[in-house]
């Protein structure tokens, strides 16, 4: 089997590329780390002597890189260029795939949706600077490094196990919690901020799908979009929950939950991910919301 060192395992995404390792014969590690300290991420890469690389590990919100950017900087841009020198040094000849964010592209123009590669990348706060600044490192790498590495730019992806940060899987959480206390007395309500604003959802599963077929067969140096090429409102997956929970609930607006959106919609092509890798998304959305409501009726019951 191929020994696979995955930086942030453990996380969301992460979770869902373990699950997959086995059938596509990989060996997966990635015990925690620090990218802070190079001598522990040298330390890591020389035990583990991988074969691949994910570097999924960063610092994700993009509230928290406004409150604290100088601390988005060394996760995200510091820790990559520690792990790319750990690699070097430890030897390692094999690949790495690189994930950044569709935040790169910051505020697009609508007559350039659906948004390619080629799109100018402007970002828009921290979070996005730092993931623009991490893939030029590694382009540059891939260009003058000892090993090949791959650049994917995922958008919004969703799924059983998101945090309660992200959007739909609050929204979910909220249903699911209704659908289990009706006839109780629970709250009909929704609350939610701004559902007008599009997006590109895709199910997480389909994302790291994505990812190992990159590892297989992206071509060094490129960047990828991984999206699902469909634009769907917020107000949109609301209704599809409602359908997915067999419930209806009234939507409340909740002016804490509002914030600013620089980009009103948004939009992504994989065209060039298909044409490279043969993927395309499999999943549906009705099923993705089923698995996403089933997975919080789960923790309830667990808890």
């Amino acid at each position: 089997m191929t020994a696979l060192l995955v930086t942030g395992l453990t996380g969301f995404v992460g979770s869902h590329l373990s699950q997959q390792a086995q059938a596509a014969d990989l060996c997966l590690d990635g015990k925690p780390v620090d990218l802070r300290d190079p001598a522990a991420v040298l330390a890591s890469v020389r035990s583990l002597q991988p074969k691949a690389v994910v570097h999924l590990a960063a610092q994700s919100s993009v509230a928290q890189s406004l409150d604290d950017a100088d601390e988005t900087y060394r996760v995200n841009f510091t820790g990559t260029l520690n792990l790319l020198r750990a690699l070097r040094d430890a030897g390692f000849r094999g690949r790495m795939l690189f994930v950044g964010s569709g935040d790169v592209y910051g505020s697009v123009r609508q007559e350039l949706l659906p948004v390619t590669e080629d799109v100018p990348l402007r970002p828009r706060n921290p979070y996005g600077v730092s993931k623009v600044a991490a893939e030029a490192l590694c382009y540059q790498w891939s260009q003058s490094g000892p090993f090949e590495i791959v650049m994917a730019r995922p958008f919004n992806h969703i799924g059983p196990g998101q945090s309660k940060q992200f959007a739909i899987a609050d929204f979910a959480s909220q249903v699911a919690a209704y659908r289990r206390s009706q006839g109780a007395g629970g709250a009909a309500q929704l609350r939610v901020g701004d559902i007008t604003a599009t997006r590109d959802f895709t199910d997480v599963r389909d994302i790291v799908r994505a990812y190992l077929a990159l590892l297989e067969s992206g071509v060094n140096g490129e960047a990828y979009n991984v999206c699902s090429g469909v634009e769907r409102s917020l107000g949109d997956i609301i209704e599809a929950l409602f359908d997915a929970g067999g419930v209806r609930m009234d939507i409340a607006i909740d002016p804490q939950r509002l914030r600013p959106s620089e980009q009103r919609r948004m939009l992504g092509s994989f065209a060039k991910l298909r044409a490279h890798t043969g993927w395309e998304p499999r999943i549906a959305l009705p099923q993705t919301l089923r698995d996403i409501l089933a997975h919080c009726d789960e923790k309830a019951t667990s808890s």
